[in-house]
């Protein structure tokens, strides 16, 4: 599938699940443009598209949390994008957590069910 056929949204954006190439462990989701999907193939490192910032986003220039692209996929519709990653860093999650996914539902609630594995501070010096 050529990558112009991928159903980006209005703004044109399309989600894209980042996973742990050793583990299968979903790391984060992130949204791309074609200009970052483009840069995140030619790289070999992904590159998001920013919604709060409204620009393109090196994962791990600031916090030196790398995702190497092993392999890359699309979902059947052409809706979705699915990396395989080798995570450079302890984290992938700003917050400080291996993954983004650190909440688990339970007993009405969701909770903190993973320790933080770096502390943002210092991972972000700005």
């Amino acid at each position: 599938m050529d990558i112009t056929k991928l159903k980006f949204n209005s703004q044109g954006l399309i989600p894209c699940i980042a996973q742990d190439s050793d583990d299968g462990r979903v790391l984060m989701l992130a949204y791309m443009n074609a200009e970052s999907l483009k840069k995140t193939i030619e790289e070999k490192k992904a590159c998001y598209f920013s919604r709060s910032r409204n620009a393109l986003w090196l994962k791990g220039e600031e916090s030196g949390n790398f995702q190497h692209i092993k392999e890359i996929y699309t979902d059947c519709d052409g809706d979705t994008i699915l990396i395989t990653v080798k995570q450079i860093g302890s984290c992938a999650c700003h917050k400080g957590y291996r993954s983004c996914f650190f909440r688990k539902y339970e007993n009405g609630e969701f909770s903190t069910c993973e320790n933080k594995v770096k502390d943002p501070g210092e991972m972000y010096k700005k």
